[in-house]
């Protein structure tokens, strides 16, 4: 799907080429929890209720029912900004970490402590639980890293005593990125070098088995990588679209594309049939069969056409409120994904955090489900060097609401 320039109106989409603070107990605490089915599920929906009941006995508990959106944009002045969505059916208290230079890491595996290393970046992002690294962020060097859910699909590296000395968690991934490494050539190198090894390991905070996972990467040329254990190794892919969702694999996702490579953002022309004249209703004919549920295979889909269709904006500032517009597109509402679980409480997944990188100004940029407000830190304004990690909390209050009734009019 062609990008277009600033100044166009209208065009066709094509196929681009396929290629401390905030504390919360380990089990989390699900933010819609009502025990039993009764007043929750209407009565035409019970035997839907209970398949849902039986798929998650097959896949697992509804942790696994968790949705991220990632996206990219260039902007007119080459610039990049990009963001996600972060989605869970249960409500994961959260804060946003400054990590300086020299601080020391200690990935966790099943055999006890693996890599042990130290930040060679700075690192501003996404703390959850209890981890001691970020599970989502941007570095001192532009290099940004998110973890996204792989349900299903994960197959991890069994941890060795002979690769123990190199191995980490599903958490702590994303973490050794960032403080690791300045560009996606790098990531992609070490990776292939074997210089990591991500096990099994059941992390405090994400349930009972090690938590799915793959990755997105991005540096600030716009480079992009995806990164999935699967088959016991770490698969790298180029990313020339910028986007990642969850399961299947990435390259499913790729090839999927190809079923709406029809899509347009011009409206359908009209039809004659004899005598009779048939015309579009309304705007946006062009999008008719882009699909429009929650599934990762159809967020997927509308990333794609959403960030590849965007007008682009003047600069990065600019481009960082365009990401968020576009990202509202994947608001997931309490109530629309829920799950049953076995004991018959409801849970339901939604949209808790959206975050936004400009890695050029090295600013990272969140709101959260209960507060929309945008917030920033700017990694700039810190003490790279400094001794100790600090930490804020995302749990800010709520949206303010302003009463303009007394203001001139």
């Amino acid at each position: 799907m062609r990008r277009p320039t600033r100044t166009t109106t209208t065009t066709t989409a094509k196929p681009r080429p396929a290629p401390a603070p905030a504390e919360m107990s380990d089990t989390g605490s699900a933010r819609v929890k009502t025990e039993g089915t009764a007043g929750v599920w209407p009565r035409r929906n019970l035997l839907l209720a209970v398949i849902i009941t039986g798929v998650l006995g097959v896949f697992g508990s509804m942790r696994d029912l968790q949705g991220c959106t990632g996206i990219m944009l260039t902007n007119m002045d080459s610039s990049i900004v990009h963001g996600r969505t972060l989605e869970f059916g249960m409500e994961i208290k959260s804060n946003i970490a400054v990590i300086p230079r020299g601080y020391r890491f200690v990935g966790k595996t099943p055999r006890g402590d693996g890599i042990t290393y130290e930040a060679k970046y700075a690192v501003v992002g996404l703390r959850t639980f209890k981890d001691q690294g970020v599970q989502d962020g941007l570095n001192e060097a532009g290099l940004a890293a998110g973890a996204f859910y792989f349900a299903t699909f994960t197959q991890y590296t069994e941890v060795t005593p002979e690769n123990q000395a190199k191995a980490m968690s599903a958490t702590d991934f994303p973490n050794w990125i960032l403080t690791q490494f300045a560009t996606v050539g790098e990531v992609r190198a070490a990776i292939e070098a074997g210089a990591a090894v991500v096990g099994p390991t059941v992390v405090p905070g994400w349930g009972p088995e090690a938590p799915p996972l793959h990755y997105i990467v991005y540096d600030k040329t716009g480079a992009s990588l995806v990164i999935e254990p699967v088959g016991g190794t770490l698969v790298v892919h180029d990313n020339p679209i910028g986007v990642l969702t969850n399961s299947p694999p990435f390259e499913w996702h790729l090839i999927n594309l190809r079923n709406y490579i029809s899509l347009s953002t011009r409206d359908v022309p009209l039809v004659k049939i004899d005598s009779l004249t048939l015309q579009v209703l309304g705007q946006g004919s062009g999008m008719l069969g882009l699909p429009g549920d929650f599934t990762p295979v159809s967020r997927f889909v509308r990333a794609t056409v959403f960030s590849t269709t965007a007008i682009p904006s003047q600069d990065a500032e600019e481009g960082v409120k365009q990401v968020f517009h576009i990202l509202n597109q994947f608001d997931i509402p309490i109530g629309v994904a829920r799950v049953v679980e076995k004991d018959g409480t409801v849970l339901s997944d939604y949209t808790q955090a959206t975050m936004v990188r400009d890695p050029q100004a090295l600013r990272y940029y969140y709101r959260t489900y209960d507060d929309q407000t945008i917030r920033m830190v700017d990694l700039k304004k810190f003490d790279l060097n400094a001794k100790e990690l600090k930490q804020i909390s995302t749990l800010q209050g709520t949206t303010p609401i302003i009463d303009m009734s007394s203001s001139t009019w």
